[in-house]
């Protein structure tokens, strides 16, 4: 294979692939991709749904419009809300979706990813709790909204 060429399964996108890299942990690719994927079937049993609607469902309704960040002004340190580029959305749910999966203890990985996907998708979890906290957080903090040019 050619260097910086990326090989992606037949039946996976880019997307996929890099949501199995946020699972991955000490280099077990393989075991990752058997999470996910089983995770997808178990969330057409459950579900009787195209599990890659499900997935894609799951992840945009996690994905932040809206982020606080701490800035130091004067002395004072103030939370400013900002918009968030597209690429960090993508990846603050993906974290969110995996730490709420692996906070949950009792089942295999495959379950509780599964469980998490379609909880997200039904807006629950507790990845889309973290979502609105974060909101609501940026949302509370809007009156320091223009420290945000500082």
């Amino acid at each position: 294979m050619k260097k910086g060429v990326t090989f992606i399964p037949e039946g996976s996108n880019e997307v996929h692939e890099k949501f199995i890299n946020y699972i991955m942990k000490d280099g077990k690719k393989n075991t990752a991709r058997r999470i996910f994927n089983d995770s997808l079937k178990i969330i057409a049993k459950k579900t009787n749904a195209d599990p890659e609607k499900v997935f894609k469902q799951a992840i945009d309704k996690i994905k932040p419009q809206l982020e606080v960040k701490p800035k130091r002004i004067g002395g004072a340190v103030y939370q400013i809300p900002l918009e968030v580029k597209a690429s960090r959305q993508f990846t603050l749910a993906c974290r969110w979706l995996l730490t709420g999966t692996r906070g949950k203890k009792g089942t295999g990985m495959a379950q509780r990813l599964a469980n998490e996907l379609i909880e997200a998708s039904n807006e629950q979890g507790a990845a889309y709790k973290k979502k609105m906290d974060t909101e609501k957080m940026a949302a509370a903090n809007k009156a320091f909204a223009h420290f945000a040019k500082y």
